[in-house]
C-alpha cells in the first residue's frame, strides 16, 4: 500500500470509528437526510404547478420536463467533483458547443455516427485536461482558467462551424433514431443519466477517488502534507468534468440532429446553480450527485411552470433566481435541524 492510499485510508477509518450516533445511519437513510432539502422542493415545485394546471402531470409532459434538464444534468454530475474539491469549471458551456460542433463536423464528414462518439468524448476528456494542466502550470485559480477557456472553446466551435449550424446528417442512422428517440417509451438521454447518475454516486461516495477528491476539499493543505495527489487528482476532476459535457453533447446530437455552435450559452451558470441548490458548497470538502440532478430538474421544472403560469418571459430569469435562494435556504434550514438533532 503506497504511502496516499494509507493517508486515504486513515481518514476513512477515522470517520468509521466516530463513535457519534451518525455512524448508524446506512447508506439509503443517510442518501434521503443529506438531499432531503432538495427532493422536497422539487416535489413541491411539482405540486404547486400540477394541481391548479392537472395537465402538468401528464406523463408525455413530464417525460419532456426531465429530459429538458439532462444536458445541464449532465455537466452538474461532473461539476460535483470540481466543486467538491474547490475547482470551477466555467468552460463546460463552451467545451459543449465545441464537442457539438466536432461531432458534427465528423458525421456530415462520412464518419458512422456511432464511430463519433468516442471521438467526441475524448474531445471532451482532452479540454478537461487542458484546463487542469493550465491552472496548475500557472499556478492559476481555475475559476479564472475556466472562464478564458469558456470563450476559447465557444469560439473555436464557430470558427469549425463557420458561424452556422451544420445541418445533412442522416438523420435515418440508428445513432439518430436510438440515441435520439424514446426507446422504452422513455428518452433515451434520460436512461443515459440514470446510468451515469448511479456510477457517479458510488464513485463519489465509495471510491478512493472520491475520498482523495472530498479529502482536497475539506483541507487541500493537509491533503497534500498527507500525501494525496493534488494535482493528479485535480486533472482527474476536470478531465471528469470534460466527460460528461461531452456526453451531454452527443445527446444533444442525437436528439437535435444538427450542430448548434451557439448552444450551451450559460448552461455553465446553470450547472453551477444545480450543483448548489442540490448541496454542493463552492467551500468544497462534500458533494452530491443525485442533489445535483434534483437541482437541474428545479430549474426545469421552474421553466415549465412558468409556460403554464403563462408568465411573461422576462420574468424568468426573476423567477429561476428566487427558487434558486428558497431552495438553498431550505436544504440549509433542514442540514442545520439534522446537526441540532444529531
Amino acid at each position: 500500500m503506497t504511502e496516499t492510499e494509507r493517508a486515504v485510508d486513515d481518514a476513512e477509518r477515522a470517520r468509521e470509528q466516530d463513535p457519534a450516533p451518525r455512524r448508524q445511519w446506512p447508506l439509503p437513510r443517510r442518501l434521503v437526510r443529506d438531499e432531503l432539502g432538495v427532493l422536497l422542493v422539487l416535489g413541491l415545485l411539482v405540486l404547486a404547478i400540477g394541481i391548479p394546471y392537472p395537465d402538468f402531470f401528464d406523463a408525455d409532459n413530464l417525460l419532456s420536463t426531465a429530459h429538458n434538464s439532462v444536458y445541464i444534468s449532465l455537466m452538474a454530475c461532473g461539476m460535483v467533483f470540481a466543486l467538491a474539491m474547490r475547482e470551477v469549471d466555467l468552460s463546460v458551456g463552451g467545451t459543449y458547443a465545441m464537442v457539438l460542433v466536432v461531432g458534427a463536423l465528423l458525421v456530415r464528414d462520412g464518419w458512422a455516427p456511432w464511430l463519433a462518439v468516442p471521438v467526441m468524448l475524448l474531445t471532451g476528456i482532452a479540454l478537461g485536461v487542458f484546463n487542469a494542466l493550465v491552472t496548475t502550470l500557472l499556478a492559476l485559480p481555475s475559476f479564472i482558467v475556466t472562464l478564458g477557456t469558456l470563450m476559447l472553446f465557444r469560439g473555436v466551435g464557430l470558427a469549425l462551424a463557420d458561424g452556422r449550424q451544420i445541418t445533412d446528417l442522416p438523420l435515418d442512422d440508428s445513432f439518430f433514431t436510438f440515441a435520439g428517440g424514446d426507446p422504452g417509451g422513455v428518452p433515451f438521454a434520460l436512461w443515459v443519466l440514470l446510468a451515469v447518475v448511479t456510477v457517479l454516486a458510488v464513485v463519489l461516495t465509495r471510491t478512493r477517488f472520491g475520498a482523495r477528491v472530498r479529502a482536497i476539499g475539506s483541507n487541500p493543505d493537509a491533503a497534500a502534507f498527507s500525501g494525496i495527489p493534488v494535482v493528479r487528482t485535480r486533472v482527474q476532476a476536470l478531465a471528469l468534468s470534460g466527460l460528461t459535457t461531452a456526453c451531454a453533447a452527443v445527446l444533444a446530437l442525437a436528439f437535435y440532429g444538427a450542430g448548434d455552435p451557439t448552444l450551451g450559452q450559460g448552461y455553465e451558470l446553470q450547472a453551477i446553480a444545480a450543483c448548489i441548490i442540490g448541496g454542493t458548497p463552492l467551500a468544497g470538502g462534500r458533494g452530491s450527485v443525485v442533489g445535483a440532478v434534483a437541482g437541474a430538474m428545479i430549474l426545469s421544472v421552474v421553466a415549465a411552470g412558468l409556460v403554464f403560469f403563462e408568465v411573461p418571459i422576462n420574468w424568468t430569469s426573476f423567477a429561476t433566481g428566487g427558487v434558486i435562494l428558497v431552495a438553498v435556504a431550505a436544504d440549509s434550514a433542514l442540514r442545520r435541524t439534522g446537526r441540532r438533532r444529531r
